[in-house]
């Protein structure tokens, strides 16, 4: 396709047609011009240039609509192309934040960090840092959710290849058990079950006097007898309730 002008920070560009059709006029949104910041498109592109796009949909006024990042790095695309969602891969962590995980992927070109884990795909686990999992320089072995073309990464999940601690609960509705009161919030407390299994108890399970917060009744540490009162293995939560004899 050809560069045919700038709508502000956009780019028109004009479609190869096939013989004896009219051209199609394309538009390149200034966010899919380019992976790297740029002040204008005019700083990379130049009218009658050729350039590669990739479709994303079209406008409601029916305008097709193209993104020239996702082209930008032909290594970096054919790399992305090459991997499917449910691919296992291995990697290195090169990066720990508190949004998430960097991680070099095996096979990734060279100068590039591909691969990216949110915190809540890190693991079963309740934790408040992505260091509490993984560690810079660690080989990690994750399933891929999705390689994107147009951020040029390639989403993972660690927690996609653990089992979920939950399905060894499943058939433990109405049982009694004993835990340490993990974390206290306003409404309730959670209660760990079993080793990365938490579960939570409202606070009106925890006593029928009218209280301001669950602080007011039980301490963080306190070990807690609780009935499983339903496990929902979907959304990964237990919840609980009081056990005969306890919020009275």
């Amino acid at each position: 396709m050809e560069v045919i002008g700038f709508d502000g920070a956009d780019v028109l560009v004009s479609l190869t047609a096939p013989e004896g059709a009219n051209s199609e006029i394309g538009r390149i949104p200034s966010h899919e011009v380019s992976l790297r910041r740029v002040e204008h498109p005019s700083a990379i592109f130049q009218v009658g240039q050729e350039i590669d796009a990739e479709e994303i949909g079209r406008w409601g006024g029916g305008q097709l609509l193209l993104s020239a990042r996702a082209c930008e790095i032909p290594a970096l695309r054919s790399f992305l192309l090459s991997i499917e969602g449910g691919q296992v891969v291995t990697g290195t962590v090169a990066g720990v934040h508190n949004f998430g995980v960097f991680v070099h992927v095996d096979g990734e070109p060279d100068g590039l960090c591909t691969g990216f884990i949110r915190l809540p795909e890190l693991t079963w686990s309740r934790i408040d840092h992505p260091s509490e999992a993984v560690g810079t320089g660690q080989r990690i072995t994750a399933e891929v959710i999705m390689p994107e073309t147009r951020s040029g990464q390639v989403t993972l999940s660690l927690k996609a290849l653990q089992e979920d601690p939950l399905v060894r609960l499943a058939d433990h509705v109405g049982r009694l058990v004993t835990g340490p009161i993990t974390k206290i919030v306003s409404f309730g407390v959670f209660v760990e079950l079993a080793p990365d299994v938490e579960g939570f108890l409202h606070l009106s399970e925890l006593t029928n006097e009218p209280v301001e917060t669950p602080a007011h009744v039980v301490g963080e540490g306190e070990l807690i007898t609780v009935e499983i009162a339903e496990v929902d293995v979907r959304r990964h939560r237990v919840r609980l309730c009081a056990a005969e004899g306890r919020g009275t």
